[in-house]
């Protein structure tokens, strides 16, 4: 996770050049935060208490980037006659409209300006395809899957989402009580069309657990509910609660609905309206922001991303999201559905190093051919995990029946719930720690790539991986189990001069079937699981430097 420091964010933001963020709209940056009203001693000036409290929890400190932009500069702005519509303080700037670019030398002027990048174009121009709206569909769900049998866990009836859930193992995760009750998602997509309307939602409305709602297009004539429909469908794998016929990963997790993408047009200024949502979202209190949304190309070429600009470090939207994460929430990102087109790879922000970007398999676990590719530009391993994103239960904004939607749209989400449900289950961890634990439950934990990453988490097993104190993944050191999978035993061996001192084999849901104490070797044969049921189990390994933990896996 990158700690930047404010000179830092400024070089980057001022080597990112760019000719124009949105027709008559521009984006002016400020050259410090001098003489600001707020200090980092009394944060609770400008972040909630949640939001305080999920920085000392994991021991990050208040920051100068934390404080907002100075309001003087802000007013001095206004003065000249532009329209403010976002203000941004992780990186000391505002978006501002304006038809009269003259204004912009009086903007210039202003001794605390340091650059503006001005808008062109024409709102009439047609827009280009929505890069990650691009290959998702909706129909209806056949009635034979609405009725199949086997929908239900003991905790909830899913109905036709059962399996997109119970891929993750996320009922089991459920039936132990975790179900996102206290964790905090907000979701940053294009419009929540009837969603305060839809009966999908009427438990989030009737428990207070839509926390609130705000547009970041159209600060001044906010459309939240009325335009578009994504973030609905969106919104409806986590949070929707319709027993028998659809239930979400997160039902019991609150959220706040935040507008950012323009469903209308493509242009750079909406990566900034995202920042300003995140930013927003994390003084709120947020755990997780959800975000299916990614950005390559736009209606004016001069704006476009190239393959290279997926390091990482560059596009506007990828530095926000890394901050995000370094305020210590977790950042859920769709990885891109351009994996059978000519971009072929993830998107901005997908291509953050902090990012949990997410790709799409079909409802039989398989690699669905829309879902963006890594690795990313540097060479890191994209995505991160995946989930079904190609044949995905979501709810029909239209009319609010149960529907099927395919995208990385979809599968994000889904991983956004599931995550909620996760770190409520351990909230003494790190950001950073919760992420790691999924990566390491994955189908392909041990031989990640990049179509699939860590593949198809297990999020009982990555609980159970948390609750092993102090151990860490067996893979990334000296060890060596195989077989794997085994059918009666498996050895266990040091490639160093590591002594293996004792080993025990747990379920993932943490209970013990073999202990071996006192070994003292290298090389050590486990055996005696002839009754061991096939399935996935846990390995802790504890050697005369440290403890480890390994996944293995019975036919």
């Amino acid at each position: 996770m990158k700690q930047f420091s404010l000179t830092l964010y400024s070089l980057l933001l001022s080597v990112f050049l760019f000719a124009q963020v949105a027709p008559d709209k521009y984006w002016v940056k400020f050259t410090d935060k001098n003489n600001s009203p707020f200090s980092i001693d009394h944060p609770e000036a400008f972040l909630s208490q949640k939001a305080i409290d999920r920085r000392a929890n994991q021991g990050i400190p208040i920051m100068q980037n934390d404080l907002p932009v100075n309001p003087d500069y802000i007013e001095a702005v206004a003065e000249t006659g532009v329209i403010i519509l976002n203000v941004s303080k992780w990186f000391n700037s505002v978006t501002i409209y304006t038809t009269n670019s003259s204004l912009l030398d009086e903007i210039n002027a202003l001794p605390f300006v340091f650059s503006i990048d001005k808008a062109g174009g024409d709102k009439s121009e047609k827009s280009s395809p929505k890069p990650f709206f691009a290959n998702e569909s909706y129909g209806k769900i056949p009635e034979a899957e609405l009725m199949k049998a086997g929908n239900s866990g003991n905790s909830y009836d899913y109905g036709a989402a059962y399996n997109q859930i119970h891929m993750l193992n996320g009922d089991a995760l459920h039936d132990m009580g975790f179900d996102g009750e206290g964790m905090t998602i907000a979701v940053l997509d294009a419009g929540f069309y009837n969603a305060d309307d839809l009966s999908a939602f009427d438990y989030l409305w009737n428990n207070n657990k839509i926390l609130g709602y705000r547009d970041f297009v159209s600060p001044h004539d906010p459309d939240i509910f009325g335009s578009a429909t994504h973030g609905s469908m969106v919104l409806s794998t986590m949070g929707a609660n319709l027993p028998g016929e659809m239930v979400g990963t997160a039902p019991q997790a609150d959220y706040w609905l935040l507008r950012s993408e323009d469903g209308d047009s493509e242009y750079l200024i909406e990566e900034l309206n995202w920042v300003s949502a995140a930013e927003f979202a994390d003084s709120v209190g947020a755990d997780i922001i959800n975000s299916s949304l990614g950005y390559t190309t736009f209606d004016d070429p001069s704006m476009n991303h190239t393959y290279s600009d997926m390091d990482g470090n560059t596009t506007p939207i990828t530095i926000g999201a890394d901050l995000a994460v370094s305020k210590g929430m977790i950042v859920v990102n769709s990885a891109g559905n351009s994996g059978n087109g000519s971009w072929q790879y993830i998107g901005a922000p997908a291509d953050g190093d902090s990012v949990f970007s997410i790709g799409a398999v079909n409802s039989n676990g398989d690699y669905a051919s829309f879902s963006s590719t890594g690795p990313t530009a540097d060479g890191r391993l994209k995505p991160n995990v995946v989930a079904q994103g190609q044949g995905s239960t979501i709810i029909d904004p239209w009319g609010g029946n149960v529907s099927s939607g395919s995208g990385t749209s979809f599968s994000s989400p889904i991983t956004a719930g599931m995550v909620a449900c996760l770190w409520q289950a351990n909230p003494d961890k790190r950001n950073t720690e919760i992420l790691q634990a999924i990566e390491q439950s994955g189908s392909l934990a041990n031989n990640p790539n990049n179509l699939l990453g860590h593949g198809i988490p297990d999020y009982v097993m990555a609980n159970s991986i948390l609750t092993v104190i102090d151990y860490q993944e067996a893979s990334n050191y000296d060890i060596e189990v195989y077989p794997v999978p085994f059918d009666n035993l498996f050895q266990v061996k040091t490639l160093s001069d590591e002594i293996i001192l004792n080993i025990e084999v747990m379920d993932i849901s943490g209970k013990t079937y073999l202990k071996m104490a006192n070994l003292n070797d290298r090389n050590i044969k486990v055996e005696g699981l002839d009754e061991l049921a096939s399935g996935i189990y846990i390995l802790k390994i504890e050697t005369d430097h440290q403890y480890l933990t390994s996944k293995v896996i019975k036919n």
